[in-house]
Parts: C-alpha cells; sequence; structure tokens
C-alpha cells in the first residue's frame, strides 16, 4: 500500500486535495532575493556527490533543508530516491553533506557535517537526514503543529538555481515571501509575494523550509517544498506539510534531541489533522498521476 502511495503521492494530492492543477517539472528561489549574513542559520544545503544517473554512471545534486534539532535536518523526501524512483530511508549518494548556518557558501560560517541516515514520513513527501555530529550552536527551527491560515505570509529559504537553466546558480542563500492560496490534508498551495509574484521555488530548493514569522514570535516550520512549475512563474507552488507529522518528526528525533514544538492548538487539534491525512491517503490510492518534482537527486 505505501508503495502504491509513494508513486502518486504529490500529483493525487494535489489534484484530490487542492485545486486539480498539474505539477509539472519545477526548478530554485527565482526574483527572490541575498538573505541577510546571519539570517536563517538553520537554512541547510544537502549536497549529495555520486549519486547513480538514470542509465548508469554517477551525477551530483543537492537540495535544500532546515536544521529542526542538533542531529537533524527536515527536507523532501524524494531527495532520497533511487534512480528507478523508489523513496529509501538510506543514503543514495555516495556522500551527503550538510551545509547548515551559511548564507554565503564561499564563506566559512556554519558547519559542514555529514548525513549518516535517512527516515522516509510514510504519507508525505518528507524525510529527516540525520546528522554525523550534533550542530549546537544554531537554534533549529520550531517545528509547528497547526497549519497556517489562507492568505498568511509565509518565508522560504533555498540553495537552489534563480531560473530552470542549470546555468544559473547562486553561491548564496536565497529567500522570499509567499502567500498561502490553500491548504490541503497534506499539502499547501501558496504564490509568490515578495519581492515579486512571480518569485518562485526553483530546481534543488527541494525541501526547503516554508516557516511563518509573526511578530513577538520565533519562526514556525509549516511546510517543506514539494513540487510545482518550472521557475520563474506567477501562481501556484506546492509545499508538503509538516505540521501533521510533528508526532512523528518529534518520535524520530528523539525528546532528547527535539526542538521546541509549536503547542498550539493541542493535541486534540493534531489527532484531527493526523486522522484527516490518513483518510486522505486512502483516496489517494485510487487515484493516478505522475508526479514531478523540484529536483533529481
Amino acid at each position: 500500500m505505501i508503495a502504491v502511495f509513494r508513486r502518486f503521492f504529490t500529483s493525487a494530492l494535489v489534484a484530490a486535495a487542492l485545486i486539480g492543477a498539474p505539477a509539472g517539472p519545477a526548478f530554485a528561489i527565482a526574483n527572490g532575493e541575498d538573505a541577510a549574513d546571519g539570517a536563517y542559520r538553520f537554512s541547510v544545503l544537502l549536497t549529495m556527490t555520486g549519486l547513480p544517473a538514470d542509465g548508469g554512471g554517477m551525477r551530483d545534486s543537492s537540495c535544500s533543508g532546515a536544521l529542526v534539532a542538533p542531529r537533524w535536518v527536515i527536507t523532501a523526501g524524494h531527495c532520497f530516491r533511487t534512480a528507478d524512483g523508489r523513496y529509501v530511508s538510506r543514503l543514495v549518494a555516495t556522500r551527503t553533506t550538510a551545509t547548515i548556518g551559511r548564507a554565503d557558501l564561499d564563506g566559512a560560517d556554519g558547519h559542514e557535517v555529514d548525513v549518516i541516515g535517512v527516515r522516509q514520513a510514510e504519507n508525505a513527501d518528507v524525510a529527516l537526514a540525520e546528522l554525523g555530529a550534533p550542530v549546537t550552536d544554531i537554534t533549529p527551527l520550531r517545528i509547528g503543529a497547526m497549519p497556517p491560515a489562507a492568505g498568511e505570509t509565509v518565508r522560504l529559504t533555498g540553495y537552489g538555481l534563480t531560473s530552470d537553466a542549470e546555468s544559473a546558480t547562486t553561491r548564496w542563500l536565497q529567500t522570499g515571501q509567499f502567500v498561502v492560496d490553500r491548504v490541503g490534508d497534506s499539502l499547501l498551495e501558496t504564490s509568490g509575494r515578495a519581492p515579486s509574484r512571480a518569485t518562485s521555488p526553483c530546481l534543488h530548493d527541494s525541501g526547503g523550509p516554508y516557516f511563518t514569522e509573526r511578530q513577538g514570535e520565533t519562526s514556525v516550520l509549516v511546510a517543506v517544498v514539494s513540487s510545482g512549475p518550472g521557475c520563474p512563474h506567477t501562481g501556484d507552488d506546492f509545499g508538503a506539510r509538516t505540521d501533521n507529522l510533528s508526532g512523528w518528526i518529534n518520535d524520530t528525533i528523539g525528546e532528547r534531541d527535539a526542538g521546541p514544538l509549536d503547542q498550539r492548538g493541542g493535541s486534540a487539534r493534531l489527532a484531527v489533522l493526523v486522522a484527516a491525512l490518513l483518510a486522505a491517503s486512502l483516496a489517494v490510492l485510487a487515484i493516478r498521476g505522475i508526479a514531478h518534482h523540484r529536483s533529481t537527486p
């Protein structure tokens, strides 16, 4: 059952839980802006070296993510998949390295830590990457227990491309603001707000964190980049919700290693969200579609 769900997860939920819009190949934050040096230090670049390529041979790739505990990074599940498309709870590349707390990739701030393990969520395009050594001088991103409201503004950070051309690389952490257009059972539908309406995730922004920035509160993780059309563009992108996975996230990383959990709404609200997610999962099994992702690790 899980294998079937994996195959159709992204396109099926976009069609069934949101508005039926097809998800095309997508790429990193286009029409974004440089993050301030020292800001959003929980942001992570995952570099995969020596990935098996279709038809044989090896290649390199990357994803984005966020530190959610001293030894754990959250990212997209499809960042760890085999050449034939299977999502796996193990490393796929010869080496996977997490660069954490470094806005300027040519600088020396932050940390570079090897990834030693992977845990896949069973019903979402979300994975947790385990670090070989703890990062204790960077505050992890808070894990939300409730989704944002439609109309709310969230921020995204990522290290992906700035257009759909592979030459459009950046050596600086990119960021932008997005409006939450709709909240599905497992996905958020967002569109660009600032610096422009055409601000949009791009290739290698997969797994980048969408998070709230409410006045007087710490930032709260609500989703990670999952799928969408090519960039730059106006209109919809899709993030895999993380609030309804907060129990799994904290169980996986362990209480001693867990960052703070945003508790608004309480356990009863979380139970309702999990029940809705399971119901949506069963419905998706009957739907056929083709999933397209923001990276091809």
